[in-house]
């Protein structure tokens, strides 16, 4: 029976030592998971008593060995998508960039600029609204717009007026101020500032060597906005001598704007003329003649051009890195092979190459932008500006119209990276697979612990019929020892 237990014991250290050597070798790929991560490993501790074997790295070895080859593909898979995800949104983020150009580009308020100057500054100033047009006016202004001003007879600072009412008018719109008995001329301008129902007109009180004079002042120039005063009847003397003064044409009574635009004649109640030349407003400052010229302002066209060669070169560096191959590391780019890179490289590509038919510069190499070996754009500022001082029209035909490069160039990012475009499809796509691969590992991690549970029990079952078997080999030992001595001392 001996033999028995020297058998068992010997089997069993093979099995452990085959284990062990398992074990070692599948621990580098799976990391941490396997039987540390696996419920239900108490128990382990206490295996093995019974065979003499390593229980823990055998459990361990065969779940690690289990879960490695799949686990190993999962891993791939995910990491293969995390990478198409960063590159296919670098890529986005680059043509999101290149659409802002491009949508500056083919905006009428690019090419809608003008500016406006007076050879004579004294004269006037002027600014210009999207809608003005180009060309050259000889002004001559007669007159300037101003503002009705009335003053009253001098009076004690302290005097009252007199009681009533007094009305002032500025065309249909009249407001009537309360007179007291006991108001003065201070008191009259404030009721006449703080009044709500005021038409336009402001009052302030002069002291001077002959006493307070009250002033009134249309709040705004010309002959439309100049009041009328008048006493209500049943008023006092004073408030009605008071309304007459006020009545009374001075030196400051309220003219409009005269000017002639090359000889046609014009008026305006306000000195900042607006409406006689379109899209031009004058701010006429003194009388006398200047030259108006209205130009086109072509700096913003020229900051939008340079805007879109600047995106474009981050757009082409971007491409660079996702598309490249290291011929010395291996090393490739995240996108290298894509088919939708390599789509908008050759549309993208088509477009700038094209012409733009019945345009008189053609295409952008005439207008001073080439390609560079590398992918990237330069643009002869030079050739530029030549081009927006002869014809600006004509680069903004090149660029805006219809068949424009730039607008075909923002029809085909828009369609590649809109939200619901090839790019953001794809991402969508690549990020719902990861999620999967998620379910998939943890469906994993899900299928070992029972693995493993199973194992524990084989193992459980193991080591309790070892010891059985054992303590049977014992008592054996023993029981034929004793029948041994005993034979030994009858004999």
């Amino acid at each position: 029976m001996s033999s028995i237990s020297s058998t068992s014991s010997s089997a069993a250290s093979s099995a452990a030592s085959s284990a062990s050597s398992s074990s070692g070798s599948t621990s580098s790929t799976t990391g941490s998971t396997g039987l540390a991560n696996i419920s239900g490993t108490g128990i382990l501790s206490s295996l093995g008593l019974g065979t003499g074997l390593d229980v823990n790295s055998i459990i361990s070895a065969l779940v690690n060995a289990q879960q490695a080859g799949p686990q190993a593909q999962i891993t791939a898979q995910t990491q293969e998508d995390q990478n198409q995800v960063a590159g296919l949104t670098g890529l986005s983020t680059a043509l999101s960039g290149l659409q802002s150009a491009l949508s500056e580009l083919t905006s009428s308020t690019t090419y809608s600029t003008y500016g406006a100057t007076f050879a004579n500054t004294a004269v006037a100033s002027a600014t210009t609204l999207p809608n003005a047009s180009p060309g050259t006016y000889n002004i001559d202004v007669t007159a300037l717009a101003t503002a009705q001003m009335r003053t009253s007879s001098a009076l004690g600072t302290t005097a009252a007026v007199g009681s009533g009412t007094l009305n002032i008018s500025v065309g249909s719109n009249t407001m009537n101020i309360a007179v007291s008995a006991t108001d003065t001329l201070s008191s009259i301008a404030t009721s006449i500032n703080n009044s709500t129902n005021n038409p336009g007109v402001s009052a302030t009180v002069v002291s001077g060597t002959n006493g307070s004079q009250l002033v009134l002042t249309s709040t705004s120039t010309g002959v439309a906005n100049a009041f009328s005063i008048s006493a209500s009847s049943g008023s006092s003397s004073g408030l009605s001598a008071l309304a007459t003064t006020l009545s009374t044409p001075g030196s400051n009574e309220a003219t409009n704007a005269q000017l002639t635009i090359d000889g046609i004649p014009a008026t305006s109640a306000s000195n900042n003329v607006s409406g006689v030349l379109t899209g031009v407003t004058m701010a006429l400052t003194a009388t006398g003649t200047s030259q108006l010229t209205v130009a086109q302002n072509t700096a913003p066209i020229t900051t939008a051009v340079n805007d879109f060669v600047t995106a474009f070169n981050q757009y082409a560096t971007t491409v660079g890195t996702l598309n490249s191959y290291d011929t010395t590391t291996g090393e490739a780019g995240v996108l290298l092979g894509d088919s939708t890179l390599a789509a908008i490289q050759s549309q993208l590509s088509n477009v700038l190459g094209a012409s733009v038919a019945g345009n008189s510069i053609g295409s952008l190499a005439s207008l001073g932008i080439t390609r560079n070996s590398d992918g990237t754009m330069s643009l002869n500022s030079q050739t530029l500006s030549t081009a927006l001082t002869s014809n600006p029209s004509a680069v903004q035909n090149l660029f805006a119209s219809s068949s424009g490069i730039a607008t075909q160039l923002n029809t085909l990012v828009t369609n590649y990276n809109s939200s619901s475009g090839i790019l953001q499809t794809r991402i969508n796509s690549l990020n719902t697979d990861v999620t999967n691969l998620g379910t998939q590992t943890t469906a994993l991690n899900a299928r070992m612990a029972v693995y493993q549970q199973q194992l524990v029990q084989q193992y459980t079952n193991l080591s309790t019929m070892m010891t059985s078997l054992n303590n049977t080999s014992s008592y054996l030992t023993q029981s034929l020892a004793s029948l041994n001595d005993t034979s030994s001392s009858k004999s």
